[in-house]
């Protein structure tokens, strides 16, 4: 897993989402996660997919400060033993493309496929991004979804659980 100081995250100009303080642990928490699950089933599958359905712009502003905190994608891609594939749901343009551009700078390597818009509407695209694995070539997802509301459908869980 990054230390908490290669993600240390300095204002790029681009937009930011604003969050509570709390937002860090939780981070961190996810961060830990990702990282013992890609890497505790690496050896056990032929693939892994990390799918994040509200990805937001890849940093944030801690609210009343002037911190500046890298978002759970690029957690997600700065874990030890990367993903095969990274799906990332934005439903803000803007907020797309300032992930776009932050993930080009810090893991540009990596297999990244963005899309746009609400993820209950996304979900049959998003679906189909993740690869339907065989006996001889399996593959396992870990999906984070953290909206800032409840707009999350429990069907758009259904349909991504199918493959």
């Amino acid at each position: 897993m990054a230390s908490d100081e290669s993600l240390q995250m300095l204002d790029d100009g681009l937009v930011c989402s604003e969050v509570g303080g709390w937002t860090e642990e939780k981070h961190r928490l996810v961060s830990l996660y990702s990282t013992l699950f890609s890497s505790g089933m690496k050896d056990k599958w032929g693939k892994r997919i990390y799918i994040e359905l509200y990805a937001g712009p890849g940093q944030s502003k801690i609210r009343d400060t002037s911190r500046i905190i890298a978002g759970s994608p690029i957690h997600a891609l700065s874990v030890k033993d990367p993903f095969d594939k990274y799906i990332f749901c934005e439903e803000n343009p803007e907020y797309l493309e300032a992930l776009k551009t932050r993930v080009k700078r810090i893991a540009p390597a990596r297999n990244v496929v963005y899309l746009l818009g609400d993820c209950n509407k996304r979900a049959h695209d998003i679906l189909a991004e993740i690869p339907a694995g065989s006996s001889s070539d399996t593959v396992l997802s870990l999906c984070f979804a953290d909206p800032f509301d409840i707009s999350l459908k429990f069907e758009t869980l259904r349909t991504l659980s199918d493959r």
